[in-house]
């Protein structure tokens, strides 16, 4: 699996994360998971076309020390389908700098 992963996160900076992403992204029932929502206007040609599939997510996990993304873009919809792929360079730079934001926001230095 093709991640994005920040690790050695202090434990203060790892409640900063929790309390915002609980707050925002959490998914029912799974402890430290989270789906970060893709906006419309980054999904490619396949995906704009699955209407059925959407929306679209990428999956976070924070667990003490350490934050994974998964660098696939996922849909609540679906499991299998050709829509479901890794992200497109545009979708992995916006994922990152989505992350960078995140973390400047909580002011948490990495």
């Amino acid at each position: 699996m093709k991640q994005y992963v920040i690790d050695e996160l202090r434990p203060a900076d790892h409640a900063k994360l929790k309390a915002h992403l609980d707050e925002r992204y959490a998914v029912s029932g799974f402890e430290g998971l989270y789906w970060i929502p893709i906006n419309a206007a980054l999904l490619d040609g396949v995906q704009k076309t699955h209407e059925d599939c959407r929306p679209f997510y990428f999956a976070l996990e924070l667990s003490p020390g350490k934050m994974d993304c998964e660098l696939l873009v996922r849909s609540r919809q679906q499991i299998h389908c050709q829509c479901i792929q890794y992200a497109t360079e545009r979708q992995r730079n916006w994922l990152i700098d989505w992350i960078d934001a995140l973390l400047g926001d909580l002011g948490i230095s990495i």
